[in-house]
C-alpha cells in the first residue's frame, strides 16, 4: 500500500470542499433577495446628499411644513425636544409610517443624526420619498440657535 496516494487523495478531497466551502457564499450572494433590490435601487436614485437638512436652511416659518419626529427615546422626549415635534423611537417609525401625514414632507431628528439617518432610510427603502434628516440633531439644532437658526445664519453672512 501507498500512502503517498492515500495522502494526494486525502488533500484532493479536503481541497475540494474547502473550495465548495469557499465558493458556496458566493453562489448564496447572486440569488436574489427582495430587500436588498429595495436598498439597491433605493441607493441608485438617494441624491448624494441624502435628503439631509441643516438647522439654519429653515426659516423660521417654514418649520411648520415639516411633520417633525423626534427619533430618540421616550425619557429623552421628555426631557428636550423640538417644539411640535412628535416622538417615534427610530426602531419604530417604519412600523408606525402611517402615522406620518402625506400631505407633509417628514423631517427626523436624534441626537446626532445617525439614528434618524437610519429610520430615514427605511421610510425611503418602504416608497417614502419626502423624508429629510435634521443634521446634527438636537445637539446641532440647539448649538445653531434652535428655531432662530436660519435667522442667526443670515446675521453671520458677510455682507
Amino acid at each position: 500500500m501507498n500512502d503517498g496516494g492515500w495522502i494526494t487523495r486525502s488533500c484532493s478531497a479536503l481541497g475540494a470542499g474547502c473550495l465548495a466551502v469557499i465558493l458556496g457564499p458566493c453562489a448564496v450572494a447572486e440569488e436574489v433577495d427582495p430587500a436588498i433590490d429595495v436598498m439597491m435601487a433605493t441607493f441608485e436614485f438617494s441624491a448624494y446628499h441624502g435628503k439631509n437638512i441643516l438647522p439654519e436652511q429653515i426659516p423660521r416659518e417654514d418649520w411648520s411644513r415639516f411633520f417633525v419626529v423626534d427619533t430618540r427615546r421616550a425619557q429623552d422626549y421628555a426631557r428636550a425636544h423640538i417644539p411640535g415635534a412628535v416622538q417615534i423611537e427610530w426602531r419604530e417609525v417604519l412600523a408606525r409610517r402611517n402615522e406620518l401625514p402625506a400631505d407633509r414632507s417628514v423631517l427626523l431628528y436624534c441626537d446626532t443624526g445617525s439614528l434618524s439617518a437610519q429610520a430615514a432610510f427605511a421610510l425611503k427603502a418602504a416608497g417614502r420619498d419626502d423624508v429629510y434628516v435634521l443634521t446634527g440633531g438636537l445637539d446641532g439644532w440647539n448649538l445653531k440657535g434652535g428655531l432662530a437658526a436660519h435667522e442667526r445664519a443670515q446675521e453671520l453672512r458677510p455682507r
